[in-house]
């Protein structure tokens, strides 16, 4: 193929893992990837926006070719850099303003609020207080989270007034991190009068919720809202961080119906078009609600493997297509299993690992078990809290990808999976 004919994507911060998933896609063989800034350069220690959007810069200014598209699936600020440098450099993207109203919680809130009600009661703490309390009408139990994070940094789930206490103490010292930066992206959208004064470094509460949590996945073309795939999230027992994420989900189909109903709703509030999301739910069986728990103003990388496994294509597809300007429909059931899952292979305690499998090792258990995909995250000597962007409960060890027949099959080849990896941890001095 003619060089002429290669479009090129520039990928922000593109990543080992996702590059095969993105080099599978439906005419990948027409696309040329390009990594724009490291994972590292985008989320190590407190990222300065304005140095950042440079350096991109200066890379697109100095390619010598056309610049066909730019995209991004992890969150602030690569969810950010995405609509700033398709508006500079003319490719698809959603508005900037749109991206904002999905990653800064609390105008995230308060737009859902206006088409509706599910989602749970919330409020601001003033972090500057001398003694922050608790918001109007809102009582124990409850979750604290800063306006803007990932990976679940800095939430925490608090039952009374001295976790309330220590929680807000813990959030102040680490808000500025992500709130400061984000702070250069809030002066370059306007914001409404219900947002004069909130600024990036503030802490929401929010009621806690309970039942099933599930992910809906979906994108926005041409104004139109399309949810492609539903996913039910299970957490470890007696724990809020996440064991597995599922696809398909097990839930009834007037439950799925009415999830879609929320989504497309909500999404056409915020103004989102020409990219892909990702919304999650609480569902609580016994009193059949759903309450809307946060909006992701991009697809799940994590989930690229479980539509691979089972719709034949990794989601990574409609992200690229938008970009493009072609059809983003995906394909519904072709993929080689009836079901997926990626697993989270966690630590629930400090400790500094003994010892990690080889590349070659982990080679042998993917071929030995069909249908299985390893990520190990520490490495050898490594103490567990050193790894960054973790929970406020636990360490993640590995990512376990699994295809099945059904939920059974995918159990017993995660149990395969950890197993053959043989991790082992010596305990850390001073862990709890």
């Amino acid at each position: 193929m003619s060089d002429e004919q290669v479009r090129n994507v520039f990928v922000v911060g593109l990543d080992e893992a996702n590059l095969p998933s993105l080099e599978s896609v439906p005419g990948a063989d027409s696309l040329r990837f390009h990594g724009l800034l490291t994972v590292e350069e985008l989320q190590g220690g407190e990222v300065s926006l304005p140095a950042v959007i440079e350096k991109a810069q200066k890379v697109l200014d100095d390619f010598d070719g056309s610049i066909d598209a730019i995209v991004g699936y992890w969150d602030f600020p690569v969810s950010t850099l995405v609509p700033i440098l398709g508006a500079r450099y003319g490719t698809r993207t959603t508005s900037l303003e749109s991206v904002v109203k999905c990653e800064h919680k609390y105008w995230s809130r308060l737009e859902q609020q206006k088409v509706t009600d599910r989602h749970p009661r919330f409020g601001r703490v003033d972090l500057e207080a001398d003694t922050p309390g608790l918001p109007d009408g809102m009582r124990f139990p409850m979750w604290l989270k800063p306006a803007l994070s990932y990976s679940s940094e800095l939430a925490f789930g608090v039952d009374g007034q001295e976790e309330f206490d220590t929680a807000v103490d813990e959030i102040r010292k680490g808000v500025s991190r992500i709130g400061r930066p984000f702070e250069h992206i809030l002066d370059q959208v306007e914001l409404p009068a219900e947002m004069d004064g909130v600024g990036g470094q503030v802490c929401l509460a929010e009621e806690s919720l309970s039942g099933v949590q599930v992910a809906v996945e979906g994108y926005v073309h041409q104004g139109e809202v399309t949810v492609y795939g539903t996913l039910d999230s299970i957490d470890y027992p007696n724990s809020p961080c996440f064991l597995r994420h599922q696809y398909p989900s097990m839930l009834p189909p007037q439950v799925i119906a009415r999830l879609h109903d929320t989504t497309e709703r909500v999404m056409r509030q915020i103004g989102f078009d020409s990219a892909t999301f990702s919304v999650e739910y609480f569902y609580d069986p016994g009193s059949q609600d759903i309450s809307l728990l946060e909006i992701n103003p991009r697809h799940s990388q994590s989930h690229a493997e479980l539509f691979q496994y089972v719709d034949g294509v990794p989601n990574h597809h409609c992200m690229l297509a938008l970009a493009l300007g072609e059809d983003p429909r995906m394909p519904h059931r072709q993929g080689p299993y009836a079901m997926a899952a990626k697993w989270y292979y966690r630590w629930f305690t400090d400790g500094v690992v003994r010892h990690v499998p080889s590349p070659e090792d982990i080679a042998r258990i993917e071929h030995e078990i069909p249908g299985v995909r390893i990520e190990v995250l520490p490495e050898q000597g490594q103490r567990l809290s050193g790894l960054s962007q973790q929970d406020s409960y636990s360490y993640e060890l590995a990512h376990i990808f699994t295809g099945g027949d059904d939920e059974e099959d995918l159990r017993r080849k995660y149990d395969q999976c950890v197993a053959a990896l043989g991790l082992t941890f010596d305990e850390a001095p001073g862990a709890a």
